[in-house]
């Protein structure tokens, strides 16, 4: 197993803020439940909270690595060498690529608090892909992670 000379592996958190919904939506669901007494409202606020951090938790486990000579986001694998040359977007950028440039066809992986992405046009003549977007906090790193992951 051959590792990129520049590794890269990223994981698109959620903020911390969201977090705080979690528990805010936790106190809301005891609060529905307060009038059934004091185990529901207990419940309410474990179960409330649980479900809530769980979909916190899964919404912000997407990664982005490149690694074996592949890039690897979320669940796609997409070999380095159908991509062409990588395109870093800044926060303007970023929301004309997500709105209004965006094809259907394309592959993103995007999470709207992050600011800054990378588009990477798919040049595989047999992937009706047309490019691939992927927000990414280090544009720069995943950049030189593609460059160097096509060299080797």
């Amino acid at each position: 197993m051959q590792l990129s000379t520049v590794p890269y592996d990223e994981r698109l958190t959620a903020p911390r803020s969201w977090w705080g919904i979690a528990a805010l939506i936790g106190l809301a669901c005891a609060l529905m439940l307060l009038p059934l007494g004091t185990l529901p409202l207990l419940a309410g606020l474990v179960g409330g909270t649980a479900l809530a951090g769980l979909a916190v938790s899964s919404y912000g486990s997407a990664r982005v690595r490149v690694v074996n000579g592949a890039l690897a986001a979320g669940d796609a694998r997409i070999p380095v060498a159908a991509l062409g040359e990588p395109e870093i977007l800044d926060a303007a950028g970023t929301v004309a690529w997500r709105t209004h440039k965006a094809d259907p066809r394309a592959f993103m992986l995007m999470r709207s608090y992050v600011p800054t992405a990378v588009r990477i046009e798919v040049t595989d003549p047999a992937d009706p892909t047309p490019y691939v977007y992927l927000s990414t906090r280090t544009p720069e790193a995943l950049v030189t992670a593609l460059r160097a992951a096509r060299t080797v």
